[in-house]
């Protein structure tokens, strides 16, 4: 009974910090909401289910996305559509604040809008490189692990998206 006790506390904790990183993330791979929230669903009862399993709990952040990246290309299959892999042009991420700020949410919005246009005109794999660095929070390492690629093919792919996306936002703010 302690012992559930205590994975259920674990849980809770784990949910807590990681939701709106797996979140961002699967919303970003599928093509709408509804589906992006069952996934996110299902990973986290998986997370549950095996948080026994689980040793090292600094592992965690690697079990999640590369389970998130299962079961996202697990849906893929099912639907067998791969043409559309990776559309997130209708993404509005789960925003938590305390203060509100029009202006500046019309501008975030904006630039928001032109980022993801520009991220549909990449290949898969660079825009998943980029999706887990910056709306994920993965290190160089956990994205290797969870893409199973070198460390030093990430570090391309990464340099490669963020010049032709400063490249290409450049021109469309001025």
């Amino acid at each position: 009974m302690q012992s559930q006790l205590h994975n259920v506390l674990d849980f809770t904790l784990l949910f807590s910090r990681y939701k709106r990183q797996i979140y961002n993330y699967v919303i970003r791979m599928v093509p709408d909401r509804m589906t992006a929230e069952d996934i996110v669903q299902d990973i986290f009862l998986k997370l549950f289910e095996n948080i026994d399993i689980i040793k090292i709990k600094e592992s965690v952040n690697y079990w999640l996305f590369r389970t998130a990246r299962n079961e996202i290309y697990g849906w893929y299959r099912k639907q067998k559509t791969y043409r559309k892999i990776f559309d997130s042009t209708e993404i509005e991420e789960m925003e938590i604040s305390d203060d509100y700020n029009l202006t500046e949410e019309i501008e975030i919005k904006e630039v928001s809008g032109f980022l993801n246009m520009e991220l549909e005109q990449l290949p898969p794999a660079q825009k998943e490189v980029f999706i887990l660095k910056e709306y994920g929070g993965l290190s160089y390492e956990e994205i290797a692990g969870v893409m199973a690629i070198d460390v030093n093919l990430v570090r391309s792919r990464l340099y490669k998206v963020r010049q032709r996306l400063t490249e290409r936002l450049a021109k469309k703010i001025k």
